[in-house]
């Protein structure tokens, strides 16, 4: 059974009116979620609750000013991104496989390696490629895609979603890499 949440709008308001309420509120109604991103990216329940908290900081210091036009989206990207950093700061004491290491791995051959002062810029652009792409996938590939790479859902748990082996998912998902990758190539981000 589903709650009653607040309205973004409502949520984003408390925050701009710095009233304490708008993390509550935020974590009744993105809690799950945020949960759901960081521990397919970690994997450990602790390091999840700490995400969850350093999240809940980012977003209370960065609105105001910022005003996002999609709630779940602006928290989804900041739970992903700290999930990575703590997953990253993580791997510099202990070294292992893990699902964050898969997925660098299977984008490296679409995603140009860029480490000059350009390299903000050329995020921003590269992000607005990726999303023009996935916006251009059919129902299914979208998800599977997103799914993979900015979820970090295990391979099994897609395929079984869609009913699929988890041979096909791959199988879809390289399909999809390699298309980025012709995207990429004729935007002049990678060379054949």
């Amino acid at each position: 059974m589903k709650g009653v949440y607040m309205k973004d709008d409502e949520i984003i308001d408390l925050y701009f009116n710095r009233n304490e309420r708008a993390i509550k509120e935020t974590d009744i109604k993105y809690g799950r979620y945020c949960e759901k991103i960081a521990g397919n990216i970690l994997g450990n329940n602790l390091d999840v609750e700490e995400c969850l908290d350093d999240t809940y900081l980012k977003v209370w210091n960065r609105i105001p000013p910022t005003r996002p036009s999609i709630l779940r989206a602006f928290i989804g990207k900041i739970i992903r991104e700290t999930s990575i950093n703590r997953y990253k700061a993580s791997r510099t004491y202990k070294r292992g496989g893990g699902v964050v290491d898969e997925l660098l791995d299977e984008l490296e051959e679409c995603i140009p390696d860029n480490s000059n002062v350009e390299l903000s810029i050329l995020g921003q652009e590269l992000a607005g490629i990726i999303r023009d792409f996935v916006r251009e996938l059919n129902k299914k590939e979208a998800y599977i895609f997103t799914a993979r790479y900015f979820y970090a859902e295990e391979i099994s748990h897609i395929a079984e979603k869609y009913g699929m082996s988890r041979h096909n998912a791959t199988v879809v998902l390289g399909r999809l890499r390699k298309k980025l990758r012709e995207r990429l190539i004729k935007e002049g981000y990678l060379v054949s």
